[in-house]
């Protein structure tokens, strides 16, 4: 007879609630403590708090936990100011004053990135920051019909879940936004079969509210009326296909937010991005532009150019603007907005940015300025060529600071130094921080 040895299974806490000591925060404000000889990375918990906390994670060298209860409380946390804080997912840092947040926050930035680049020291500038209430023109709607009970729940993910919990108010949505939770409960419990709508995006374009809902099965005109009936003041799009819109009323107005400060009338179509804190946004376009002292003699390479968020403020000052984006209707969208706007020394460029540049068209060597601002993956890849280009400056705009600080190592030992930094509350009331720095040649 074989016996076939057989490991016993490794003891875990994954599930259970544990008595924490939050000895400090990570950049993303999860209280961090110890619990034996693992790190343990805490939801909802500050600094010098005892909680208690139920393991989501048993991992070999931490654990990752949510606080159930707050045993002792930091002098800094504070009560949730919004009503569904406790269920929806959308806001982490209900249970911290604004201002404490964004010090919160810069402080865990800080400590990652002094500890990727081996800077002592980061030269901070003032944070650019709004007002957090009612900030966003942009969010997704969930939907979910329970076809047994015969109940519609219209409203946001819950925290650490995917099941909806019921929103009839968000503090952080845009007022324009506002009737969208009634106008969809109204509406889609008319339909034969609700379930076959998924979500809805709903999108602030300079006052004009959109609706895009999303459905697996045809509407007929009569049910489409219904979401209009429900909401008259809105233009209604059905989205039957990722990215195929329809129009339900007679008109093919195209969403546009402007730039006040540049005189800029930017459309987009409803899937593309765009930054969803317009005060904030308009705030972070200025300080670009104050940063780099872009004129008449310079010729600008900005990356991920999106549909010209960046690239047509700068083309105002600049010589020329070469820009480059992966998505190519976004591309084509930017081309739009330049003629739009009247703005002949834009070229823009299709390509991965990823990849190996030798042979692009836009891959020169007489840039004076370089503008990065990539998704959260970072400029990998990128960053190495810009290094090669050697423009006197590179503005470098992150939604990510973990990847940010990957990056800034590397313009660091290619010859540049950090001149400027400042954190961007694009979305109060969350753990997230973006950044924008300032790097000049040695």
């Amino acid at each position: 007879m074989v016996n076939i040895y057989k490991a016993k299974a490794k003891a875990t806490v994954q599930g259970k609630v544990l008595n924490l000591t939050i000895d400090s925060a990570d950049y993303e404000i999860q209280g961090i403590a110890r619990y034996q000889n693992k790190i343990a990375f805490v939801a909802g918990a500050l600094p010098t708090e005892q909680v208690q906390a139920r393991v989501t994670e048993d991992k070999a060298g931490y654990i990752k936990a949510v606080t159930v209860k707050v045993l002792q409380p930091a002098p800094e946390r504070s009560a949730a100011v919004c009503q569904f804080a406790s269920r929806c997912g959308g806001c982490q840092l209900q249970h911290v004053a604004v201002t404490t947040q964004q010090q919160l926050k810069q402080q865990g930035v800080d400590s990652l990135i002094r500890h990727q680049t081996g800077l002592n020291t980061l030269p901070w500038q003032p944070m650019l920051s709004a007002q957090p209430d009612g900030y966003r023109r942009r969010a997704r709607i969930g939907l979910w019909f329970d076809k047994k009970q015969r109940q519609l729940t219209v409203g946001f993910r819950q925290s650490g879940d995917k099941q909806i919990t019921a929103i009839s108010a968000c503090m952080v949505l845009s007022p324009v936004l506002a009737p969208v939770f009634a106008a969809l409960n109204q509406a889609v419990v008319t339909l034969d079969d609700p379930a076959c709508v998924t979500h809805a995006e709903v999108l602030d374009a300079d006052g004009q509210a959109f609706v895009v809902v999303r459905h697996v099965k045809a509407l007929s005109l009569q049910q489409q009326q219904r979401f209009i009936d429900a909401w008259p003041d809105a233009i209604w799009l059905g989205e039957a296909e990722p990215g195929q819109f329809s129009y339900w009323q007679q008109t093919l107005a195209k969403p546009q937010y402007k730039l006040a400060g540049q005189g800029l009338t930017l459309e987009f179509a409803p899937d593309d991005f765009i930054q969803v804190n317009q005060r904030v946004n308009q705030m972070m376009i200025d300080q670009a532009l104050q940063w780099l002292q872009v004129n008449s003699d310079d010729v600008v390479l900005d990356l991920y150019a999106g549909m010209g968020n960046f690239t047509l403020p700068l083309a105002q000052r600049a010589k020329t603007v070469r820009a480059v984006e992966g998505v190519a209707k976004m591309v084509q969208q930017l081309t739009t907005n330049a003629e739009l706007n009247g703005l002949s020394n834009v070229v823009a460029y299709q390509a991965d940015l990823h990849l190996p540049w030798p042979k692009a068209p836009w891959h020169q060597r007489d840039y004076t300025k370089v503008v990065l601002d990539p998704a959260r993956a970072g400029a990998v890849g990128a960053v190495e060529q810009v290094v090669q280009l050697k423009p006197a400056q590179i503005l470098y705009v992150s939604c990510n600071a973990a990847t940010f600080a990957r990056d800034a190592k590397v313009l660091l030992g290619g010859g540049y130094y950090l001149e400027k930094l400042a954190g961007i509350d694009m979305f109060p009331y969350t753990s997230h921080l973006e950044v924008m720095a300032l790097f000049s040649r040695q």
